[in-house]
């Protein structure tokens, strides 16, 4: 019977241009590409794992290959708290994050283009089945992080990053499964280390149909507080962070 080999942690089994998570510029973009492409691969596996009704027989070989995959990935793992290699913490670029990051399974993935001379964020997303809440409609809480994500961007991009200290969602109207989607977001007013910002999410074919809103205080970390925050992490984490 044939044994997987332990799991092994980054910043133990690595050298190189690898070492304790720092790349050049060339090997960063190498990576992220590699790490887009499988991102892409376990979305659509994770599409189909959703949507499937093969038989029992088809269901077991697909659970050992899934476990496979698993072992193969496993054999070197960051811990928890431990910044991917291919992340920018300063900037706040996260690759494996929920809502855009190329390499996470579960990220619908939203795309976003800034304006950061005007404060806004303008992002496209399709979500599928994977973030279903009731029947054919996204879930609640996915359409709650799509308005965080573009409110806390839209004050990041202008220079004001900072973490969520409240957040408003107002929903108007059920959000559909598979419906591109238009979510904008507005950086209203900055208060010292305090910004506010505003968000709508409408259907693509429907702008002037507003499905949800929101609005938010964000707070920048005093750069001493963000150590203390982030300390787990072993980098210093500016995205989040007062520039004053």
């Amino acid at each position: 019977m044939r044994e997987d080999p332990p799991a092994r942690h980054h910043s133990q089994a690595r050298g190189g241009p690898l070492q304790e998570g720092h790349l050049t510029e060339e090997a960063r973009e190498v990576r992220r590409a590699a790490v887009g492409e499988l991102g892409e691969a376990l979305r659509e596996l994770v599409d189909a794992a959703v949507r499937t009704e093969v038989p029992l027989d088809r269901l077991a070989e697909a659970t050992g290959a899934a476990r496979e995959l698993t072992a193969l990935l496993s054999t070197d793992l960051r811990e928890v708290h431990e910044i991917a290699s291919v992340d920018d913490p300063d900037s706040g670029q996260r690759w494996y994050s929920p809502v855009y990051g190329p390499g996470s399974p579960v990220a619908p993935p939203m795309e976003v283009v800034d304006f950061p001379d005007e404060g806004r964020c303008v992002s496209r997303v399709t979500v599928g089945k994977k973030l279903e809440g009731p029947p054919g409609l996204v879930h609640g809480g996915v359409v709650a992080t799509l308005l965080d994500h573009v409110l806390a961007r839209s004050a990041r991009g202008a220079g004001h990053g900072g973490l969520t200290a409240t957040l408003t969602v107002t929903y108007r109207r059920p959000v559909h499964l598979g419906v591109p989607l238009l979510v904008t977001g507005q950086l209203v007013s900055v208060e010292g280390r305090r910004a506010t910002a505003t968000a709508r999410l409408v259907a693509e074919d429907d702008p002037g149909t507003t499905l949800a809103e929101g609005e938010a205080l964000l707070v920048a970390l005093r750069a001493e507080r963000a150590s203390e925050v982030f300390a787990r992490t072993g980098r210093d984490v500016g995205a989040w962070t007062s520039r004053s």
